[in-house]
Formats: C-alpha cells, sequence, structure tokens
C-alpha cells in the first residue's frame, strides 16, 4: 500500500491508481539499487524491505486513522474496499512488469552467482522491483486488516512480526488457501495458481532471509512457465493478492471475534477469578487445547487482570487442573452463578460444536449452580 491508505471515493481512477503504482515502482526501484546480488540471493532483500515497508507506515495507520476517514462505516466494509484495492494494485503493477518476465530474465537468475556482490543484473534488478511491489502491497494489506478489526500488532515485538509475515504471505497455511483457490478463482487460471501455492512452506524458521528466499522461489512461477506476458503477470499478481487479503481478513476477524467473546464475558462477570477456572476446566475437558482456547484465555487473564484487578497465581502455575478444585471453588460461592454458566456455554463454543467432554463438564457445573 502506499504510505497513506487510499480513500474510499479513489476506487475506479483508473489515472489515479496508475499513478500511484508508477510511483510506488519508482521509489521500489531506488531500493532495489542499493540492494547487491548477496542481498537477493540470502535472501537479505526482504529483511531490508520489512524495515523500509513498516516503520513509516505503522507511525501513520492506525485505528483511528481509518475511523476519521471511514466513520461509521463497519470494519467488514471497510476491509473488503481495501482488498479489492490492493487487488488492482497488484493487477495494474503486474501489467507494467510483464515486459521484464521472459526467457533472458530466467538466464539472468543465474548469473546472480557470478555477479559482483555489489552489482546487481539489470534484468534481475526490473523482476525484483516487482516482488518487492507485491511483497510490500500485501504486507500492509494485512496489517491494514489486522489494525480495522482492532488485533494487536506490537511490530517490534518479533513474535508480532513473525504472525504478520506469516498471515501476509498464508506461510504454514498453504494447505488452507489451495483449497479454497478452487472457488476463488476463474477454471483457466487455477492450475498457474496452485502451482504458486503449492512445495514446501515455512513451518519453523522465522529469519527474515529465510522468507526471503521462500518469496522469490514463490514468485519466479511468473518466469518460469514459457511465453508469459501480460495477461498472466496481471491476473497472477491480482489473484494471489486477493486470496492473501481474503485469508488476513480470515484470521485477523476470528481472532477479534475471539477478544470481543473475551471482553464481554469478563465485562459481565460477577466473579472474575471463579470465572478463569471454569474457562480452563471446560478448555481441558478433552486434553487439547485449540488456538482459538488458547487465544481466549489469554486474553481472559488479561482483561480479568486489567479490569478487576485479578491475578491468579495458582491458576498461572497450574499444570493439571483437577475438577474437584474447581467445583469446591464453585461450591464455595454463594448465590447466582449464572454468569459462570453462560462463561461455560461461551467458552466450549469458541472453536466450534461443544464435544461430549466438555458437555458433561457444563451438566456438572449446571447442576452444581443450581443447588447453589
Amino acid at each position: 500500500m502506499p504510505e497513506a491508505p487510499i480513500e474510499a471515493g479513489d476506487i475506479g481512477d483508473d489515472d489515479a491508481d496508475r499513478k500511484v503504482v508508477e510511483d510506488e515502482r519508482a521509489e521500489l526501484r531506488e531500493f532495489i539499487k542499493g540492494l547487491s546480488a548477496h542481498d537477493i540471493k540470502s535472501g537479505n532483500w526482504f529483511t531490508k524491505l520489512s524495515a523500509q515497508a513498516m516503520s513509516s507506515y505503522t507511525d501513520k495507520v492506525d485505528w483511528q486513522y481509518f475511523q476519521e476517514r471511514y466513520k461509521g462505516v463497519p470494519a467488514d466494509a471497510i476491509v473488503d474496499q481495501r482488498i479489492k484495492m490492493a487487488a488492482r494494485y497488484a493487477a495494474l503493477e503486474g501489467g507494467l512488469s510483464a515486459g521484464a518476465y521472459s526467457a533472458a530474465v530466467v538466464a539472468t537468475l543465474g548469473s546472480l552467482g557470478g555477479a559482483s556482490t555489489a552489482t546487481v543484473p539489470a534484468a534481475v534488478a526490473t523482476m525484483m522491483v516487482d516482488v518487492a511491489f507485491i511483497t510490500r502491497l500485501q504486507l500492509r494489506l494485512a496489517y491494514d486488516v489486522a489494525v480495522l478489526y482492532r488485533v494487536p500488532l506490537d511490530l517490534s515485538d518479533p513474535d508480532d512480526m513473525w504472525k504478520l509475515i506469516r498471515v501476509a504471505f498464508t506461510i504454514k497455511s498453504g494447505e488452507v488457501v489451495r483449497e479454497g483457490v478452487v472457488k476463488a478463482v476463474p477454471v483457466i487460471v487455477r492450475p498457474v495458481i496452485k502451482r504458486f501455492y503449492s512445495g514446501a512452506v515455512l513451518t519453523a524458521a522465522k529469519g527474515l532471509p529465510v522468507v526471503g528466499k521462500y518469496l522469490l522461489q514463490r514468485n519466479i512461477i511468473k518466469i518460469g512457465i514459457p511465453v508469459v506476458g501480460v495477461p498472466l503477470a496481471l491476473v497472477l499478481n491480482r489473484y494471489t493478492t486477493l486470496l492473501a487479503g481474503r485469508h488476513a481478513q480470515a484470521v485477523f476477524r476470528n481472532e477479534a471475534r475471539v477478544i470481543e467473546l473475551a471482553e464481554n464475558l469478563s465485562k459481565r462477570s460477577q466473579h472474575p477469578q471463579l470465572m478463569l477456572w471454569v474457562a480452563w476446566l471446560v478448555i481441558r475437558a478433552n486434553h487439547k487445547i485449540a488456538d482459538d482456547e488458547t487465544l481466549l484465555m489469554r486474553h481472559l487473564v488479561r482483561l480479568v487482570r486489567e479490569q478487576h484487578q485479578v491475578v491468579d497465581e495458582q491458576l498461572a502455575h497450574l499444570v493439571d487442573i483437577d475438577p474437584a478444585e474447581v467445583w469446591r471453588r464453585v461450591d464455595a460461592v454463594p448465590g447466582d452463578l449464572s454468569d459462570i454458566l453462560d462463561v461455560a456455554d461461551r467458552v466450549a463454543t469458541v472453536d466450534g460444536a461443544v464435544n461430549t467432554r466438555e458437555k458433561a463438564v457444563i451438566s456438572e457445573l449446571r447442576d452444581r449452580c443450581r443447588r447453589t
């Protein structure tokens, strides 16, 4: 995305959109000039680009920024707007870059090994403008989506930065993306898109140069297919950006849903400490912990600490939760415990349908709440 997000009224203005893309490409050409052949081969280009792409952008773009420009518009609508605009920019850039994708560029890629560490062949530099453009576009798009759903991201935190990268480039989620591709793109493009998302995905390595090598290899598909021209470069850029945006929307919208649930449960709770014990008992009922359950518990603990000034060290140090201990705590609290029963019901459904063991815990809790 450009340094400042595009306004809703700008969609459909071909001249304005093309100027934005051309200005971005010109800026990135200057960035590429500062890279060495080693930067490109090693993947260090991504380390430098990600720092350049997000440093000033995150200072300007926050939730308030979008609210001032789309006041009263629901997040889903703004996110849809941002994804469509990013896909449009990607397609325009693909058309402008298509001339670089020829057999000469493929051959030149091999010459990187013999190039001076301080020089980059002109054909490779041209290709890198396209790769850098799409990379920065998708990285900023994923960040926009997180901001709009009010999912907190601290990009100075390596874990949060890796989370953004993983979502933006569908790392560790290739299988999910490929399944969705079949219905999301025209039939004629599906084989190419599938190739784009096929192969090994990053599962553990968090080193930014590793991501750079991965992204470069993935984008080379646009060069490796014979007779690549404007249509394929345009379409591949557009649909991979569209799919990346939809993936970011699915991930961050779901996280926003879980955070919203945690906020509502904490706000309504009359027994915040007991709520944490019951929530954890329900989560551990089947001896497995889903990602959404982990996320919910993390935010429940945070909100109880912030809103009720309750910190339960015993629960924090717990290894195996004993149901008898939870029932003792429930039985010791007099009065209406309907809020606790509601917590159990809501926690059990956060990751999908309620399973048999969760139902058993809720049934026992309901009996005890009635006796109380």
